[in-house]
This record gives structure tokens, sequence and C-alpha cells, in this order.
């Protein structure tokens, strides 16, 4: 298992955040091609430009907890607020209630999608499969999940080297060609750029949950550090990633697969080896992320109906009932399709983070002069 314990802590945080970002929405290169492949040349500055808006907030955000020892993120978001916590704390609650919702439906279109595209696998048989694996462990197993989804989004990482170099290596024409076109014939900058900035708003509605990794910390400038270590992966596996798919961008099926990142396999480097490890890799990753995010609403819910509830303990009545109706508001959601769930979903995810997250830090920032006021 990889745990922060095994490395330094700066770059353990580092490693929160990048299992946060590249889970299977991610590796199904759906995302990418929604926020940026679809806007050719582009992609190379909005790549950039999300991974540091990310750093930069998620830095503010470590430095501040750690320097005033708050680490979950009610009591973090009341003091970072201050006397407007009772607007911008319930505003956040809303915003991981809108986050628990879209992600694990995102989590669960995508592992049906690469079963049916992957294995043929009927649409509902895989509905029922996923849905049945989900609910299951949810209830009985979040803690192995929790234990191996490093290790998992690792794994997946480590699949999307071993599709991506070699393609971009064998494709370089055609990627070179589609880069020159779209330099030629550019997409409008400023749709590109707030495309960029909308995804980078949608990834920072978790970032109350990642202050509780500041608390290791050795001082507040081991923030600074952890950053910069993340923004440079970061930028790194997504242009990566980003130019592999500009292979496969003028595919007529591009713009309309669920699974982009298949059509680049299945046109690439032995597909038939590549093809099941990725989609198994990929199933794997979106079950565990659906798995954790549904559980946490459980845990939360069933803690504010049951003072003296033990989420290590067996699992009563109460977790079986909200976890089956969590699952099911998942799977209702799921249906709108992976395309939509991305496009949309996440779109107002994002619309909605800007003014609860984005603004108020840039207004704290400024008024408290980076918290040194």
């Amino acid at each position: 298992m990889i745990s922060k314990d095994k490395m330094s802590v700066t770059i353990g945080v580092a490693f929160v955040w990048f299992t946060t970002q590249f889970g299977g929405g991610f590796a199904s290169g759906n995302q990418l091609r929604q926020y940026f492949v679809q806007f050719g040349v582009w992609a190379f500055l909005t790549c950039v430009l999300t991974q540091f808006i990310g750093a930069f907030y998620q830095w503010y955000a470590l430095k501040y907890a750690k320097k005033h020892n708050v680490y979950d993120y009610r009591s973090f978001n009341d003091s970072f607020y201050g006397k407007y916590a009772p607007i911008f704390s319930n505003l956040y609650e809303l915003v991981y209630i809108v986050t628990i919702c879209v992600a694990p439906a995102a989590a669960f279109a995508t592992g049906v999608e690469t079963m049916k595209t992957s294995f043929g696998i009927n649409h509902w048989v895989g509905t029922i499969f996923v849905g049945l694996f989900i609910f299951i462990v949810a209830v009985y197993g979040t803690n192995v999940v929790r234990k191996v989804a490093s290790t998992l989004s690792v794994l997946i990482v480590a699949g999307l080297f071993i599709v991506y170099l070699p393609n971009i290596v064998t494709q370089w024409g055609s990627i070179s060609a589609n880069i020159a076109a779209s330099a030629a014939n550019p997409a409008p900058a400023g749709k590109a750029i707030w495309t960029g900035i909308v995804y980078a708003a949608f990834q920072l509605a978790s970032i109350g949950l990642l202050v509780q990794h500041a608390q290791p910390f050795n001082s507040p400038d081991d923030a600074k550090t952890s950053m910069i270590y993340g923004f440079f992966v970061n930028v790194i596996i997504v242009l990566m990633a980003v130019v592999g798919l500009m292979a496969v961008m003028n595919d007529p099926d591009f713009a309309t697969e669920s699974i982009p990142l298949m059509i680049l396999v299945n046109k690439g480097v032995s597909p038939n080896l590549l093809r099941p490890m990725i989609s198994v890799l990929i199933v794997l990753g979106s079950v565990s992320t659906a798995v954790n995010m549904i559980a946490g609403m459980s845990n939360r819910v069933c803690s504010a109906l049951d003072k003296n509830f033990d989420p290590m303990g067996k699992p009563g009545k109460n977790v079986v009932i909200v976890t089956a109706v969590c699952t099911v508001v998942a799977f209702l959601i799921a249906q709108l399709g992976l395309n939509q769930i991305v496009s949309i979903g996440y779109a107002y995810l994002g619309y909605l983070t800007i003014p609860v997250i984005m603004i108020p830090y840039v207004v704290h920032m400024i008024v408290t002069k980076f918290d040194t006021k």
C-alpha cells in the first residue's frame, strides 16, 4: 500500500491532490475532452492554468489550516470565513452535497460505460452489477477501499503512462498535424480559458476535505513545498494525456464517445493487451470513488441521526438505508449519461464553487494581506 507515512509529508499531501484529481473520470478521457482537448492548441495553456489555480488555492488553504490549527472542514470554514461563516460555511455544505451527488454518479456511469465499451456487457447488466457492488462495499468494506484507493490511483496513472507514451510516439504525425490545424484555426480563446476556470473551480469543491492533511506539516511553509510538487506532477500528467488524445481528436466518434480513451487504445499500440488492462483499472477506480463518496455521505447522515454512531462499528439499519438511498440517487443521476454529467453536472458544480470558494478566498487574501494581518 502507498501512504503518506512512507514518504515525506509534503510529497504525501501533494499525492493526495494527485489522487483526488486523477480518478475514473479523468482516466476515461471524458473530462479531458470536455474541458481541454476540444479547444485544440489552447489546451496547453489551460492545462497549466487549471493546475496553477488548484495549487494556489490549496496552498493558501493548507497554510491557513496549519497556522490556525483547524483541520476539519467545518472548523476550518468557521475560522476562515470569520463573521461571514454563518453564510459561507453553510454554503460550503451545499457545495459538499452537490459534490457527493455528482461525483458518485459520474463514477457509476464511468464504470458502466467502460464495461459496455470494452467488454460488451449490457448496459443494464453492468448497471445492476456496479450498483450492487457499490452498495455492498459501501456498507461493509469501506475501510478496505480507502486503504487501496491511493495504490489504485497510482496503478491507473501507471496504466495511463503505458497507454499514452507508446501512442504519442507512434502517432506523433497525427498529433502534430492536429495541433498545427487547431493553431491555424483556433477555438475562441475566451471560451477555452473560461472552461478551464470552471474545471479548476469544480476541482476545488473538495478543498475543505484537503485541509485535514495539513496537520502533520512541520510549519505552514510546508504547504508551499507540497503544492509546488503537486503542480509539476499534475501538469506533466495532464499534458501527456491531452497530447495523446489529440491523436484521435478528429475521429468521427470522438465528440460523443463516453470513454474517449478507448478510441486511442483501439487505434493504437497493442489494443488487445492494453484495452482490458486499462478498462479494469478504470472500473475499479470508478467504483472506489463512488464507494468513498457514498460512505462519506452515509457516515455524515448517520452521525446526525445518532450521536453515538460509530462509523467503524457493525453497520446498522440506518447505514443500510442511507447507503441504499445514496446508491439509488447515484444510479438515477448516472442515467443522464457520462457526457451530460461531466459537461453539465460538473460545470454547475464549478459555477457554485466560484462564489463560495474562489471569490471569497481572493477577498480573504486581499483583506488579510495573505493572512499576515
